[in-house]
């Protein structure tokens, strides 16, 4: 028997944990103005083509990066321009990572959901301040954390006053420069009543395994996905990119529009067949 995770909803009309599939979805950093907003324009269409709720995710600013030369971002004023714009332009409702408390109060003028980044999940200021603006917020699972982990961190953000709470589960920890989804996650969070969306590309990640970059094997997309919505991920996120190869930031495991609506077909399919097995019990 399966546990019901409560529902949060992330903005209107995109809600997880109460049967439909959401869908996070965008290049993972701000390149340039106009790879932002094709890779909108792009998430856009693929969601009105499937009928999916989607949120629209990225960066300003990459702060974990591997190295001190790596890309980062233009930063968060800059930044949160460009998402508004996206965002007034497209009607998608945005998603960005936040790395400092004192970035939470500006994100959420402009973004529907706060991210917490993995590295930073256990980062009680952060947490809570992100909650204190009112918006949904969404925590990566760090590398290192248990399953059941998750538990207290995300009551550092319902203390005060904020259920709008999701984790997203991308993998842990396994040996160096590796990482291995553990699926009976998406069943020990939900016991905690805590709604889990799977993240397809960062699972995907081979940490620091090209030195000063990381690396990653996008061929495993695929398989690990409709493995976590069969195990109940009650969403999908995921990092989609106009041309991945020339991506700044995680090109080794970003998909190109085709390829993540091939895959959203997919996990369509079967998150209705899941449904309808548990419909007819």
């Amino acid at each position: 028997m399966t546990s019901m995770p409560r529902s949060v909803q992330l903005a209107p009309g995109v809600v997880a944990g109460a049967g439909a599939l959401p869908v996070i979805a965008g290049p993972c950093v701000i390149e340039s103005r106009e790879q932002l907003f094709a890779a909108a324009h792009a998430v856009k269409a693929m969601a009105a083509r499937l009928g999916l709720p989607l949120v629209f995710k990225a960066s300003y600013d990459k702060a974990n990066r591997s190295s001190i030369k790596s890309f980062r971002g233009p930063g968060l004023q800059e930044g949160l321009r460009l998402l508004s714009e996206v965002k007034r332009e497209t009607g998608l409702p945005v998603l960005t990572d936040v790395h400092e408390p004192a970035h939470c109060a500006p994100a959420a003028e402009v973004c529907d959901v706060l991210q917490i980044p993995a590295f930073l999940s256990r980062q009680t200021d952060l947490v809570v301040a992100a909650a204190q603006t009112g918006r949904a917020l969404n925590v990566k699972k760090g590398q290192f954390l248990a399953p059941d982990d998750m538990r207290r961190v995300v009551d550092k953000a319902r203390s005060v006053g904020n259920d709008r709470v999701t984790v997203t589960e991308r993998g842990a920890s396994f040996g160096y420069h590796n990482l291995v989804v553990d699926m009976r996650a998406f069943e020990l969070m939900h016991q905690d009543g805590i709604p889990v969306i799977y993240d397809v590309t960062h699972s995907l990640q081979l940490p620091g395994a090209e030195g000063e970059t990381t690396g990653g094997d996008r061929r495993f997309a695929e398989p690990l996905a409709r493995a976590a919505v069969a195990a109940g991920a009650d969403g999908v996120f995921l990092e989609v990119h106009p041309n991945p190869d020339a991506a700044l930031s995680d090109r080794a495991t970003q998909l190109d529009p085709a390829r993540a609506e091939a895959l959203l077909v997919s996990l369509l399919a079967i998150h209705r067949a899941l449904r309808g097995a548990e419909a007819a019990r």
